[in-house]
């Protein structure tokens, strides 16, 4: 009994020795990925690295994934998607907007008070979305996830917005067209940047600030760079901004039918929630970071919501106007977005209120 016994053990051992070497061992796909923010930002954190961890363990540590930040396999942000096409990296985090122009009907969905203030409620919008309008728009990448971030608000240098004309003359960083047709409309002038640019503009005088998110705060040192940060009453968020997670296409159609089901069982809407949890998890993190320097947290009064909000009506029927110039059935597209947003309404847990 005591030699079975001993054997019992040896071989529990051996089993546990030999998964721990499958994890170890060299794997047979390494996949790239780069983004462009710090390794220790919301998304990073609590969305890509999991998601590589889960990548490895699904795959028996067949596939790694290596994630490299601050765009440190080369090219710009705003290059990223071409980067990723073109088989320059396997894979990365994509923001459409960061070519203006380029991909129309994706703004439909960050326009003006679009999305509520929940970033998954309104990645899980964005996914449904991605699904019925813009797949043909990236064919030529494979999309894994498509998500949304949390709530937009305005970081100043100066005071907390009060008023329709704290916002005169104000030099504004902008992450989209969207965003910037609106702070040009407050009566800003808005810069658009990619966020990696924005400390440094910020910290030179080229902004008096920006439109971002809580999450973000932190790794841009935003509580020492501003001094207020100011949101809009209600569910609804300022603005939004809308990503792509997606690798390469060749590079995925390549990979064995099992590999390739292990990138599929982590992807699509699951994955959207996933991605844009992650950026409400930060918020929170981020929001409690800018009140502990001491830092201005104000939310507008509902009157000038409300004014802020009809303006972006007006920006929303521009818009309108704009792409059936460009031969897109803009009312359809904003009504689906408005539907896929209202279908997400209470479908995660709401955002922390202030």
């Amino acid at each position: 009994m005591r030699f079975i016994g001993t054997l019992t053990a040896a071989l529990a051992g051996l089993t546990l020795t030999t998964a721990a070497m499958a994890q170890d061992a060299q794997p047979e796909v390494t996949l790239r990925f780069q983004h462009f923010v710090s390794p220790l930002s919301a998304n990073p954190t609590y969305f890509m690295q999991p998601w590589a961890d889960a990548i490895k363990e699904q795959s028996d540590g067949r596939i790694r994934v290596e994630l490299y930040p601050f765009m440190q396999l080369g090219g710009a942000a705003t290059s990223q998607y071409d980067l990723i096409r073109d088989g320059a990296i396997d894979g990365g985090w994509v923001i459409p907007g960061y070519q203006p122009g380029r991909f129309p009907e994706a703004e439909a969905l960050e326009l003006p008070f679009m999305t509520t203030k929940s970033g998954e409620e309104a990645s899980r919008a964005a996914w449904a979305f991605t699904q019925e309008f813009l797949m043909d728009d990236f064919a030529d990448v494979h999309v894994i996830a498509a998500h949304m971030h949390g709530r937009g608000l305005v970081h100043l240098r100066g005071d907390a917005i009060d008023e329709m004309s704290d916002f005169d003359g104000l030099r504004l960083r902008g992450p989209s067209r969207p965003a910037t047709l609106l702070l040009e409309g407050l009566g800003a002038s808005p810069i658009g940047m990619p966020v990696p640019a924005f400390p440094e503009a910020l910290s030179r005088g080229v902004v008096d600030g920006g439109v971002i998110t809580w999450e973000m705060s932190p790794s841009l040192r935003l509580d020492e760079l501003a001094n207020s940060h100011t949101d809009v009453a209600g569910d609804y968020s300022l603005y939004n901004l809308y990503f792509i997670w997606a690798m390469n296409r060749d590079v995925y159609e390549g990979l064995p039918d099992d590999l390739r089901a292990v990138i599929d069982a982590n992807s699509g809407l699951m994955a959207s929630a996933w991605a844009g949890r992650a950026h409400d998890t930060g918020d929170a993190v981020g929001r409690d970071a800018m009140a502990a320097a001491g830092n201005q947290i104000a939310v507008m009064s509902e009157e000038l919501t409300a004014e802020i909000r009809a303006l972006g009506e007006e920006i929303t029927q521009a818009w309108l106007a704009e792409a059936s110039e460009r031969g897109l059935d803009g009312a359809a597209l904003v009504d689906a977005a408005r539907a896929a947003v209202e279908a997400e309404r209470g479908s995660a847990p709401g955002p922390y209120t202030e």
